[in-house]
């Protein structure tokens, strides 16, 4: 594996280059098949290949954030740990250019033994810097960090939580070009995973190159700039997060059901299920029962859903998911929800759904998902941003909901 520049394309800190990397692992049945290969006394194989990682390449520039996803076991732990040079891959090579901070799996990186202090230091010199660096360092490390006094205890003694607070704040704190996160924000509070998503926000500012494993696929949609889906150490989707974790989502469904082939009639981003019903149009009309691509904030809209049966079945669902351009998850509903018994239905049969609300979204771009399921969730037919509507207003707000706050005020001299 190379450290270091190679050629034009690094001439800059923070770059990435993944090629053709691939991590094989002997597995044995028994330890003492161990030995036996050690001294065959023929030709047979004590041990199977393993290989958790295959044929994997990319490229991540100064400044982007990557985001890796998949279910367990799927190569995610191990392809970060080759990228930070503490596996080295069977075949293929990495090329970093830029000081590396890495948060791995918990454990990782500190001395039990020591205090958090010295850990700080010791990782800080680890790194490069000198004692002075860290000096300076130090108080914005214990700030984030928040755990008082702990700081001058052993890390043994530390909670979960405290690990990873400090792990974090030194992290980000020693003014790494690459910052490479493995699901370790998991164990944290809310408020302290609010604190880091915005600090991830602020590294990309300030054009830190990161990259991270994460099972909050919302949080992948948020931070990412790209993203990686990983199956069975195969490379099985890369491109927008939105279009990455619709197909993550769509492939663990199929998993759980028997896909059925069937042509499009509808365009999404995505579709998936197992054709027990298939939705045949989506709409959204105003209150002249019209379509509509763009709502005024406030005003009322149906989303209407029709869909044909193929199968028989009993009490389906028929839901909907508003989400903002970049995939953030806004509302969602299903006629579960709303206490709405749809009943009995052979095939052949049709369904015609309206969902009814006032629309006091903030002024954006927004997609609808829509679907139709069985009673415990599985899918018939399920279409990702099927439909893309904007939502305008004269007021502007942050965030998603617009609660139209009424302002009252008082002076007094």
């Amino acid at each position: 594996m190379q450290r270091g520049g190679a050629g034009w394309l690094w001439q800059n800190e923070g770059l990435v280059l993944v090629q053709n990397v691939s991590k094989l692992y002997p597995l044995y049945r028994r330890p003492s098949d161990r030995l036996r290969e050690l001294f065959p006394l023929g030709r047979r194989q004590w041990h199977t290949d393993f290989w958790a990682l295959q044929d994997i390449s990319f490229g991540l520039e100064k400044g982007q954030t990557l985001g890796l996803v998949g279910p367990n076991g799927c190569g995610k732990s191990t392809l970060l740990q080759i990228v930070c040079g503490i596996l080295q891959p069977t075949t293929g090579r990495v090329v970093t250019r830029g000081r590396i901070a890495a948060l791995l799996e918990l454990g990782a990186g500190f001395n039990p033994d020591f205090t958090g202090r010295e850990n700080v230091y010791l990782n800080g010199e680890i790194m490069g810097l000198s004692r002075a660096e860290i000096d300076r360092a130090m108080p914005s490390i214990e700030a984030f960090a928040e755990i008082g006094e702990f700081i001058e205890r052993p890390v043994k003694e530390y909670s979960s939580g405290m690990y990873v607070r400090l792990a974090f704040s030194t992290a980000i704190h020693v003014d790494p070009e690459i910052l490479i996160v493995d699901e370790a924000l998991a164990v944290g509070d809310a408020v302290f995973a609010n604190r880091c998503v915005r600090k991830f926000e602020e590294l990309r500012e300030r054009k830190i190159t990161v990259l991270f494993v994460s099972h909050d696929l919302g949080l992948v949609k948020q931070l990412s700039d790209r993203a990686i889906l990983l199956l069975n150490g195969h490379m099985a989707a890369e491109g927008t997060p939105n279009d990455v974790i619709n197909r993550y989502i769509g492939l663990v469904l199929e998993k759980q059901q028997s896909q059925r082939q069937r042509e499009d009639r509808l365009k999404a981003s995505h579709r998936h299920g197992d054709g027990a019903s298939e939705i045949l149009s989506v709409q959204i009309l105003d209150r002249r029962d019209l379509p509509a691509e763009a709502v005024r904030s406030g005003d009322w809209i149906c989303v209407r859903v029709r869909t044909r049966f193929y199968q028989p079945r009993s009490d389906p669902m028929v839901g909907i998911l508003i989400r903002t351009r970049i995939g953030m998850e806004v509302y969602g509903t299903n006629t579960r929800i709303e206490q709405a018994a749809l009943g009995d239905f052979a095939a052949g049969d049709e369904l015609e759904v309206d969902f009814g609300f006032e629309c006091w979204l903030t002024p954006q771009q927004y997609t609808l998902t829509v679907a139709t399921q069985d009673p415990d969730g599985s899918s018939h037919d399920w279409l990702d941003d099927v439909v893309v509507f904007e939502v305008i207003d004269t007021r502007h707000a942050a965030g998603v909901a617009n609660l139209r706050a009424k302002v009252e005020w008082r002076a007094s001299r």
